[in-house]
């Protein structure tokens, strides 16, 4: 089984973090999130994927110089230029010689979906297309998927008033697709599966959706970044990390003072935290600080950043690389420390 996994994004919403790691290279409790994904893949029986690339593909192609993550088989397309993502699907679909069914994913996604289900349910409709649904609690933030009993999808609504949403299942990012949907894509230009295919799809009644209450979480904010750490540190993913102390996770290189507090937090390789130090509900990235006395508090510290002595970081502030949070200093909301 083959799959097209999308990772091209720049990752914006998560700058600066991402100004030079690509969003799915940023790890999830130690694991890049890419391998995250390959192994739920893996799972399933998917032997061979093509990750669509688009930012930073160098490093991707660096960090696995066996063409290997997850026991799986990796090969790399690289956009000539931004395709949007069907365009990327049908680019990374041809590179990759793919004639089969084929999953698709998209990169930023964490879940554990039972793709095999997906698939048996894909091949029991005969579709050319499968979508995988999710319930969310507020539609309106989304946009919905209306089916008919038996799946067939019948239209997208984009982010409808509560109220009148006909429906709280939204796309979940992972698809079945048939050979056939690439020759309905555009061979050049941006062309959109969301905006585009999937309508067309639709309205010739080759379009099915499985609904599905597997875990799922678009990592693609701050806050949806740090709340799949806390999931998987509460096993909400499927995933076995070992070393889990209390809540917390910290890489047995990493130093933690005997008197710090650590609360669902995650501190990776080469991190250090000092003396009553506070780190709660919060990510130390690779050789991040946290100097005696400081408070880090749903927030996100970037590799080799330092936050000084008794300074206080609260929701929902981002640190970037190598950046340093001044001692006794005080910051709330939306911050953003560090850039180009």
């Amino acid at each position: 089984m083959q799959a097209v996994i999308l990772v091209g994004g720049m990752g914006t919403r998560l700058r600066p973090l991402t100004y030079e790691t690509p969003k799915q290279m940023l790890p999830l409790v130690g694991v890049p999130m890419i391998e995250c994904a390959l192994e739920n893949l893996a799972r399933h029986g998917v032997t061979d994927v093509v990750l669509s690339l688009g930012y930073l593909p160098d490093q991707f192609i660096a960090a696995y110089p066996d063409d290997v993550i997850a026991g799986i088989n990796v090969t790399y397309a690289v956009e000539p230029e931004p395709l949007d993502t069907a365009g990327a699907i049908r680019y990374a679909a041809f590179s990759a010689g793919i004639t089969d069914t084929f999953v698709v994913v998209n990169g930023d996604v964490v879940t554990d979906l039972n793709v095999t289900a997906l698939l048996d349910f894909h091949r029991r409709h005969d579709a050319l297309g499968t979508i995988a649904l999710h319930p969310v609690v507020d539609p309106s933030l989304f946009g919905v998927v209306s089916t008919t009993a038996d799946g067939r999808v019948l239209a997208f609504v984009e982010k409808p008033p509560r109220e009148e949403a006909p429906t709280n299942l939204i796309n979940a990012g992972t698809y079945v697709f048939e050979p056939a949907v690439l020759d309905r894509i555009a061979p050049s230009g941006r062309v959109s599966v969301e905006r585009e295919t999937f309508p067309s799809l639709a309205a010739d009644g080759q379009l099915y959706a499985m609904a599905d209450a597997a875990y799922w979480l678009d990592t693609g904010t701050p806050h949806a970044y740090l709340q799949a750490n806390v999931d998987i540190l509460k096993g909400r993913d499927g995933r076995n990390v070992a070393s889990i102390v209390d809540g917390s996770w910290a890489h047995a290189t990493s130093r933690v003072s005997e008197s710090a507090t650590l609360v669902n937090a995650v501190i990776d390789r080469g991190c250090r935290v000092g003396p009553g130090a506070i780190v709660e509900r919060a990510v130390l990235l690779p050789g991040a600080v946290v100097e005696a006395g400081a408070e880090v508090r749903w927030s996100i510290l970037g590799p080799d950043a330092v936050v000084g002595e008794y300074a206080q970081l609260g929701p929902t502030c981002v640190v970037g690389a190598n950046e340093r949070v001044a001692a006794g200093s005080v910051l709330r909301g939306d911050v953003r420390l560090g850039g180009v």
